[in-house]
């Protein structure tokens, strides 16, 4: 069973910098797909990026240029890093992982999701 462990949120200022972390157990999750996306105060949650095991990510237009993934195979770990935030970009962060490709914008497709962390950013 595939378990994932997010870590790293909390509350910075407009325009600083977080690093949220995600780390998987299980069988083979290495060569899985791993995204992250979010859930806004009264939103639906909304798929940010995917990262494939080639290392191929896509970008929601919102995080573009702002946020990067990456990930560590041995660590089986997600990274997101999160520089120039906005007050828009508060909410309940969730990562997540499949054992095929999903695009972010599909994200309903990951099989398995984080219990979430929160980030908040004042202006």
């Amino acid at each position: 069973q595939v378990r994932l462990v997010e870590s790293g949120g909390g509350s910075v200022q407009t325009g600083g910098s977080l690093r949220l972390s995600c780390v998987a157990s299980g069988y083979g999750t290495t060569r899985y797909s791993r995204g992250w996306g979010r859930q806004r105060p009264g939103k639906d949650r909304e798929g940010l990026v995917n990262i494939y095991p080639d290392g191929n990510t896509q970008y929601a237009d919102s995080v573009k240029g702002r946020f990067t993934m990456s990930r560590d195979f041995g660590k089986d770990t997600a990274y997101l890093q999160m520089d120039r935030l906005k007050p828009e970009d508060t909410a309940k962060y969730y990562c997540a992982t499949a054992p095929h490709y999903v695009h972010f914008r599909e994200h309903w497709l990951f099989t398995t999701w984080g219990q979430g962390i929160q980030v908040t950013v004042s202006s």
